[in-house]
């Protein structure tokens, strides 16, 4: 079980800075997280809101994401995001509840871009959180931004009708 406190956020899709290098150095450099102090320990804090909400995960691993689309036994749900956007963050315990709702219609997987930069560059994800659902292992709708859970399912359900 992880534990994931949710914030306010703003419902426009984030848009990282081009990463080309024909477009020349980027003059924004990255966010950088430093470690505490020698001696000192990170500890949980209490949420100030009293909005803490425990989200359980199924993790599977595949050798790629090829092999995830060609194995997975209905379509599937890819939440394109990166841990700094906060639309994405906004979206974690919304996605669990259509996770919960559709689970006999889709599956929902994350897909961290920061950590597979191949995957979101051959998908083209240029703005977080992009979703993309895959039926018989091809992308047959997509859409950008956080969404409340009633708009994500009827985009799901909607989507799910047309590529039958």
């Amino acid at each position: 079980m992880a534990a994931f406190t949710t914030a306010a956020a703003s419902p426009m899709p984030c848009r990282p800075v081009a990463r080309s290098l024909a477009a020349g150095p980027s003059r924004c450099a990255p966010l950088r997280c430093t470690t505490p102090s020698a001696g000192l320990r990170r500890v949980a804090a209490p949420s100030r809101r009293g909005a803490t909400l425990l989200v359980q995960a199924k993790k599977q691993s595949f050798s790629s994401f090829d092999e995830l689309l060609t194995k997975s036994e209905k379509p599937l749900l890819v939440d394109f995001y990166a841990t700094w956007c906060g639309p994405c963050q906004y979206m974690v315990p919304i996605l669990q509840e259509v996770s919960e709702k559709l689970s006999d219609k889709i599956q929902v997987v994350k897909i961290d871009t920061e950590k597979y930069t191949r995957i979101a560059n051959r998908y083209k994800i240029e703005a977080l959180p992009t979703f993309i659902i895959f039926k018989n292992g091809k992308p047959c709708y997509r859409f950008e931004g956080a969404l409340p859970a009633n708009q994500l399912i009827q985009q799901v359900e909607s989507a799910l009708e047309v590529a039958k």
